[in-house]
């Protein structure tokens, strides 16, 4: 099928846009962007040089992608900005490129959510099926793992990690790394359990959310230095092999966790 460009949209020469693209009115799409078959541009959406966006994604109006990064030291070098795939970004959302320093890349993968306003800054890594609620902003270099939930208002502190299947609740403030499966909320944030709910939905049996608190039980409440917690855990695997998310986390965390 041919593509849906409106004539009032202005595409860069060197724009690469495949088949079955629909761009709105008044769009710009910059030099060197890359677009995916069946991806939807709505109207008065910025996408800047060096951005690669995959296939199947609705991107609605007002959104800026692949903006300079937010950075003092910026001084324009080429960084890039990488979006997957079956992605969804309403309005006024904002994705910069990565910096030199932080690698150069800012990655966004496949199937996220991102509601109105959201700001994911340089060099940030998010992963796949994650859920953004509006006004949620991620500083640079911080990680999302997949199937995160982050409330409206929450904010992210640079080189945070935010772990695979956990829940964020509203306007937290989030200084330092969340486990995977948790949910934290309020403020200052702390920890109250596993995602029961968010597990439940994503096909975690009763069984493994079982071990899960144990493991749970052994992080928090075991009052165990980190190292002999993490021995602990690695015992588990053979039962419950879903705790080497839990391991990979604390094992690798530079900023501590949210306790």
């Amino acid at each position: 099928m041919p593509n849906k460009i409106d004539e009032r949209a202005i595409i860069h020469s060197t724009a690469k846009i495949a088949d079955d693209v629909e761009i709105g009115p008044w769009t710009l799409i910059g030099s060197q962007v890359e677009i995916g078959v069946g991806t939807v541009v709505g109207s008065h959406v910025v996408v800047k040089e060096n951005t690669k966006i995959g296939q199947h994604n609705k991107i609605h109006a007002f959104s800026s992608l692949g903006g300079d990064p937010q950075h003092k030291d910026y001084a324009g070098a080429e960084t890039f900005l990488e979006i997957g795939d079956h992605n969804v970004i309403r309005e006024f959302c904002t994705i910069s490129r990565g910096t030199e320093e932080g690698g150069g890349v800012t990655r966004v993968g496949n199937g996220n959510f991102l509601m109105a306003y959201v700001h994911i800054a340089h060099d940030c890594i998010v992963g796949n099926e994650t859920v953004f609620v509006n006004n949620s902003s991620l500083s640079g270099h911080v990680h999302v793992n997949d199937f995160a939930r982050l409330g409206g208002f929450v904010g992210v502190h640079q080189f945070c990690s935010i772990g695979a299947y956990s829940f964020v609740s509203r306007a937290a403030m989030v200084a330092q790394d969340v486990l995977p499966y948790l949910l934290v909320a309020n403020n200052p944030i702390s920890v109250y359990g596993l995602n029961k709910v968010g597990l439940k939905r994503r096909g975690f049996t009763a069984q493994t959310l079982t071990h899960l608190q144990k493991a749970y039980k052994i992080i928090f409440n075991s009052k165990l230095l980190v190292t002999d917690a993490i021995a602990e855990l690695e015992k588990m695997l053979i039962i419950c092999p879903e705790v080497k998310l839990l391991v990979d986390s604390l094992s690798k965390s530079e900023r501590g966790i949210v306790r």
